[in-house]
């Protein structure tokens, strides 16, 4: 294990912008990661894990503590039985490599988080979703080095209070546990319509008449290659916003103003609201902001992506420059899907 001195936190985030770290170091164990937090501990200094480095961006004045990088392997399958197996994955392993895994093994659950970037470990974090599927669906545990204890623990499912694109571990758990690893339960076999809109479109497209877990994977990797920009080409964090949820009551004064909306019912009432329809409507579809050097993508506007943005203080005011003009329009606030560190 060796800490470094003085790194420059823009080479961990996908976003490419940020300050200096004065202490950043990567773990491959749960010893090495307890080793650095004594360190950190002895030191005085407060500390902040990461992934991959996807779904975070960092402030211009950097951090005066230790990064620690996680980057915990691990897969192994367990508890095979006719109907499905459990996978224990390690926090640091690709998330993309993992459902990969699970698909050519014949396991369904999570085939539909294809290609969404990053480690494992920053999965039950903000409860990912895409193309129907969520996270928490499949988790039975999640593993955790608890600070205060200074020990192992695991966490059932029902402990992280999972909801849309939110947990335990962005609030009351935040600062104190430090996730090294999942258990997900996956079960054999196809998965079971009625299929994301895109996705059976794909299908039907494709003549597929029985979807499995490789024709749903594919299906996602075609629909997301599309739109999206990858990550290791083009400097972005994916989704900057989550899909604004609003009450009933919301939504019928919003259709008077607007009979054109686009929504998504909800079982339980009211309605999602497609943030990139937002964006749009306010007039910021493939747009290219020469002030911030700031852009939406072309194909998704929900993306926001660095084509020459010099630090922070430009992403944020870009950011605010649609929040307001949504706000405005629509008068609703949308929440921010990357975490701004420190």
């Amino acid at each position: 294990m060796q800490i470094l001195s003085n790194v420059s936190l823009a080479k961990y985030s996908t976003m490419r912008l940020g300050g200096i770290a004065s202490n950043l170091v990567e773990i491959s164990s749960r010893a090495e990661l307890k080793e650095a937090t004594a360190w950190a501990a002895e030191n005085k200094l407060p500390i902040i894990v990461i992934g991959g480095g996807s779904n975070i961006f960092w402030r211009d004045e950097g951090f005066n503590g230790l990064v620690i990088v996680n980057k915990i392997l691990g897969y192994e399958m367990t508890g095979i039985d006719e109907f499905g197996a459990y996978l224990v994955v390690g926090a640091g392993e690709i998330w993309d490599s993992v459902v990969a895994r699970s698909v050519e093994a014949g396991l369904t659950g999570i085939e539909a988080l294809s290609l969404i970037p990053g480690t494992t470990g920053a999965t039950p974090v903000q409860n990912v979703g895409a193309y129907g599927q969520e996270i928490s669906q499949s988790l039975t545990s999640v593993e955790a080095y608890d600070l205060t204890t200074g020990q192992l623990t695991n966490l059932p499912t029902e402990a992280c209070q999972f909801s849309y694109r939110d947990s335990a571990f962005k609030h009351e758990y935040r600062g104190r546990y430090i996730i090294t690893g999942i258990t997900l339960h996956l079960m054999k076999g196809g998965p079971q319509p009625p299929f994301y809109g895109s996705v059976q479109s794909y299908l039907d497209e494709h003549n597929i008449q029985i979807a499995t877990a490789r024709s749903i994977r594919e299906a996602v990797i075609a629909i997301r290659s599309a739109k999206l920009p990858n990550v290791a080409e083009v400097a972005n964090n994916g989704s900057f916003f989550a899909n604004p949820i609003i009450t009933t009551e919301q939504l019928r004064g919003l259709k008077e103003n607007f009979p054109e909306i686009v929504y998504w019912p909800l079982p339980e009432g009211g309605a999602k609201i497609p943030a990139a329809w937002l964006i749009e409507q306010v007039g910021f579809k493939d747009h290219h902001d020469a002030e911030t050097g700031m852009a939406t993508w072309p194909r998704q506007p929900l993306v926001f992506v660095n084509e020459g943005a010099k630090s922070t203080a430009n992403l944020l005011k870009f950011r605010q420059k649609i929040l307001d003009a949504i706000k405005a329009k629509f008068g609703l606030t949308l929440t921010q899907e990357p975490e701004l560190l420190p």
